[in-house]
């Protein structure tokens, strides 16, 4: 964890022949992934297409049938590997603690860990805090805030790490358009500040078009295509056109 070489600059992610069934369906069918260090990363698809599913084995709340998953080529189930590289999880619902105030949800990895002391704590809450825009939320109760407010404190908390890799579910579920573009602005100044990884598992086709550097589009548990946002829209396959193009019209 404290190797200088990681210190600052994201780390890559490769995904390798990830396969997982449940109660005898194949849900991920031999899923490749290469994550470049320091891009933004974008897997999206429908509902049901396997996302989901493989979030959790890339924050591993679940291990595959088949395949590996690797950080910089080594890994994850590697010993050691945990405490070299550090990663953090912005949860959908920002999953903050409502009996904790905002700057004690911040800082209680610290907090728990005893890795800093009392003030030097409150110091990196107050930073993270502010580098999200919230500084004068830092002691109001999670009830006291927006939604999209709830998902940048969940930022915060995961800038607390240092992190070299974020991963992101669904960050603009249930904002508003104007909370969806805070939020894509801050995973782009994150980027440009400390040259984080970030792989985001979404369907807003806005914020996918809008911050990703490369786009992986997923359906039946199988990557369809892998590319640029300009790539991706010219992928001549009917199902992505479908999803790209999707909207409600009403007859007159």
């Amino acid at each position: 964890m404290n190797n200088p070489d990681n210190n600052s600059h994201g780390v890559g992610l490769q995904v390798r022949g990830i396969r997982k069934s449940f109660g005898g369906q194949e849900v991920l069918k031999g899923v490749d992934l290469d994550v470049r260090p320091g891009e933004i990363f974008v897997i999206m698809g429908p509902s049901g297409s396997g996302k989901s599913v493989l979030l959790k084995h890339l924050i591993g709340l679940e291990s595959p049938d088949a395949g590996e998953i690797l950080i910089n080529g080594e890994s994850i189930e590697a010993a050691g590997i945990a405490a070299k590289y550090r990663m953090a999880l912005v949860f959908q619902s920002g999953a903050l603690l409502n009996s904790l105030t905002v700057g004690e949800n911040v800082g209680l990895y610290l907090t728990e860990h005893r890795l800093k002391s009392p003030g030097e704590i409150d110091g990196i809450v107050a930073e993270k805090l502010e580098a999200v825009g919230l500084k004068d939320a830092v002691d109001k109760m999670p009830g006291e805030l927006s939604g999209g407010m709830k998902k940048r404190a969940a930022i915060a908390r995961a800038l607390v790490i240092e992190p070299q890799l974020i991963l992101y579910d669904e960050p603009t579920s249930e904002l508003d358009p104007l909370s969806s573009i805070i939020i894509a602005e801050e995973i782009l100044e994150l980027k440009q500040r400390i040259h984080v990884t970030s792989l985001i598992v979404s369907h807003d086709r806005d914020l996918a078009f809008g911050v990703a550097d490369r786009i992986a589009f997923i359906n039946e548990g199988r990557i369809v295509t892998v590319g640029t946002p300009d790539e991706v829209k010219r992928f001549d396959d009917p199902l992505v056109q479908r999803f790209l193009h999707a909207d409600f019209k009403r007859e007159p």
